[in-house]
């Protein structure tokens, strides 16, 4: 891990000041070619890391990733992999042979899972949300087990087990993540709730994490899901904004940290801050805001 500066947390305490990294998640294929095209444009654009979902009829995340590190030196992964889909063993072979196939490359983020069509259409019931996050801690466990046994030690790039993020918004997944993953992923309404105040919700989780992860926790990278972007002149697109933030009033999705309006120096400035105050440094973009939020990244390099 490199350190650039030196800076306090909302709570005082020194820690190291981590490098920004920007990921950008596609969400649709295509053609071979037009997939290969888009996965250069994101690098050309300036970002880091190349994200895939998981839902079922959307793209298969594996074989898209490993299409998209044959064109580009980005770093790729999996933004994040429903663990309620997949049974250990299946995981691990596909995690290690998509890091080898990546060249090390790869990245392994993964979620309970909540959307109750992706159950449906797996023709699995939908667990309640404390049996999702047991069962992605027993994933978790099994999936790092079989990387690091015989079997798949020869066959894995990054020892012992790739990267790992986890990503929530409730106070089970979040402990979970603190105390086992290397990246931690905050969601895209950043876990706020109506009547809550924004900044203050995002705070309270980070907080939640770092207290989770004890003595490991200035090891751990925080990611931000950016929900909306509006460079000046441009406006937020709130009828989109409201479509995937349900139940917060207008007014509360613009006060979200993770939208961001202004010029490409204010919302670099309050990237920074988010940085300096919380410790997150990891920010990602869904592919309709890649062109906006790149406009951005040469102020924050």
């Amino acid at each position: 891990m490199t350190y650039s500066s030196r800076s306090r947390s909302a709570h005082g305490k020194e820690r190291g000041t981590r490098a920004f990294r920007f990921g950008v998640s596609l969400l649709a294929t295509g053609s071979r070619s037009a997939w290969q095209r888009k996965a250069r444009q994101a690098e050309d654009l300036g970002y880091d890391v190349l994200l895939v979902p998981d839902h079922l009829g959307m793209l298969a995340p594996f074989p898209a990733l490993v299409s998209a590190a044959e064109v580009t030196s980005m770093r790729v992964g999996t933004f994040v992999l429903n663990s309620g889909l997949y049974r250990p063993a299946v995981m691990a072979r596909d995690v290690a042979d998509t890091d080898q196939l990546t060249d090390g490359r790869f990245e392994l983020g993964l979620g309970a899972g909540y959307q109750d069509a992706d159950f449906r259409a797996a023709g699995l019931p939908l667990p309640s949300r404390k049996q999702r996050v047991e069962q992605l801690a027993r994933t978790i466990r099994q999936v790092r087990r079989l990387l690091t046994s015989a079997d798949h030690r020869p066959m894995v790039r990054q020892k012992p087990h790739p990267p790992l993020m986890i990503a929530g918004r409730g106070a089970r997944i979040l402990g979970l993540a603190g105390r086992e993953a290397d990246i931690v992923g905050f969601p895209l309404d950043a876990g706020v709730k109506p009547g809550t105040e924004p900044e203050r919700a995002l705070a309270e989780r980070a907080a939640l994490v770092r207290r989770e992860a004890g003595e490991r926790a200035d090891d751990l990278e925080l990611n931000l899901l950016i929900a909306g972007v509006a460079v000046t002149p441009d406006e937020p697109d709130l009828p989109a904004l409201r479509s995937f933030l349900p139940g917060l009033s207008d007014a509360e999705i613009l006060r979200l940290p993770n939208v961001l309006i202004g010029s490409k120096r204010q919302i670099a400035e309050q990237l920074r801050h988010l940085r300096e105050a919380y410790g997150i440094s990891y920010f990602s973009v869904v592919e309709p805001h890649m062109a906006a939020f790149a406009r951005v990244l040469a102020h924050l390099r």
